[in-house]
């Protein structure tokens, strides 16, 4: 198995669409919600992990809505998410980012944030989103 990391596409954007209807408990967002920047990480040339970057004006960051193939079934998926992670926080350093930001309700993504040397609060936030143009 060779693991790779490159830039999010275009066409990226439908295979985590699919995985979204995969997971249980997931819901996609919609597609203008999301941004065009992000990375992906590729097990033998296939997609396996991706996580979408929000640039900022300021030097800070969003990492959200990572997610991985539910179908994937080699037992390196932490390899994986923690590759995408890493990844993710070289290509932001490389454009002048100072900080990473993200959202997460799921333990295990929590534990590999920690692991990473993430702070991680301990009170827990509520994530809140407002439609503003329908």
């Amino acid at each position: 198995m060779k693991l790779n990391i490159r830039k999010l596409t275009k066409g990226d954007l439908q295979i985590a669409k699919n995985w979204w209807e995969k997971w249980p408990d997931w819901v996609a967002p919609a597609d203008d919600f999301l941004p065009e920047t992000g990375v992906v990480v590729e097990s033998n040339n296939k997609p396996v992990a991706i996580g979408f970057i929000y640039l900022t004006n300021a030097k800070v960051c969003l990492l959200e809505w990572v997610i991985s193939d539910p179908e994937y079934r080699e037992n390196d998926r932490q390899v994986l998410i923690e590759l995408l992670i890493t990844g993710a926080e070289n290509m932001v350093k490389e454009l002048g980012y100072k900080y990473m930001f993200s959202v997460c309700k799921h333990k295990k993504l929590i534990a590999t944030h920690k692991k990473l040397k993430w702070h991680v609060d301990k009170k827990p936030s509520y994530e809140l989103t407002k439609i503003l143009n329908k």
